[in-house]
């Protein structure tokens, strides 16, 4: 299985020949979703649903969305092509195994509504929490995509995070609000502190998972 890290949240998962993509926000590159043959989707945000680009590609090639209910608020005619998932859920996407945590997005301020947010297990190895510090306590996660930086979050959290999945390394994942000064401090900590194999990916990178 290969996965190439694309801007900000999404990945694009190559696996026995089908192409599985997981968060195709308005932040990141709208070709990830060239020759996709489903979609994983953990929130409605837009950083993480670019439904623009999402409608362009069903348009071309059809394809199931898998997420949260809540998605057909924002997916308008796309919302034809979701399958509602729950947390606990397993199911099979482009032909890779997948299987559905938690259930709520993180806190942003308590005046702020929390949404629905799945993190999703891909293959029994890759785990993409969305925008949420869910932690898939009943497997041994292999490669973990954290989200570094948001408006929900802070470094020890995600430090802690990191540390109670235990992966065997760590990419980078939600890092398109910051810049090389931003960078330069997180790489360096988290790196220090997670105890794993930390490093942020540049986009368009492909990894073997």
């Amino acid at each position: 299985m290969q996965v190439t890290k694309y801007a900000h949240s999404c990945l694009r998962v190559e696996h026995d020949g089908g192409v599985l993509v997981v968060d195709p926000g308005v932040y990141s590159e709208p070709e990830a979703l060239d020759g996709a043959d489903a979609v994983l989707i953990t929130h409605q945000h837009p950083d993480h649903v670019n439904t623009e680009a999402v409608t362009r590609a069903l348009a071309r090639r059809p394809f199931p969305i898998h997420g949260p209910a809540s998605l057909a608020d924002v997916l308008g005619d796309a919302a034809e092509a979701l399958t509602a998932v729950a947390p606990g859920e397993s199911f099979t996407a482009a032909g890779v195994a997948i299987r559905a945590y938690g259930g709520r997005h993180a806190v942003i301020h308590p005046d702020i509504p929390v949404v629905e947010n799945l993190g999703f297990l891909i293959n029994d190895v890759v785990y993409h929490p969305g925008d949420s510090l869910v932690v898939p306590d009943d497997v041994q996660v292999d490669t973990l995509f954290a989200p570094i930086h948001a408006p929900w979050n802070k470094f020890s959290e995600v430090v802690d995070f990191i540390r109670a999945v235990a992966p065997r390394r760590a990419y980078a994942l939600h890092d398109g609000l910051l810049n090389d000064n931003g960078f330069g401090v997180l790489d360096r900590q988290y790196a220090a502190l997670s105890n794993t194999d930390y490093r942020r990916l540049e986009p368009g990178t492909r990894i073997d998972a």
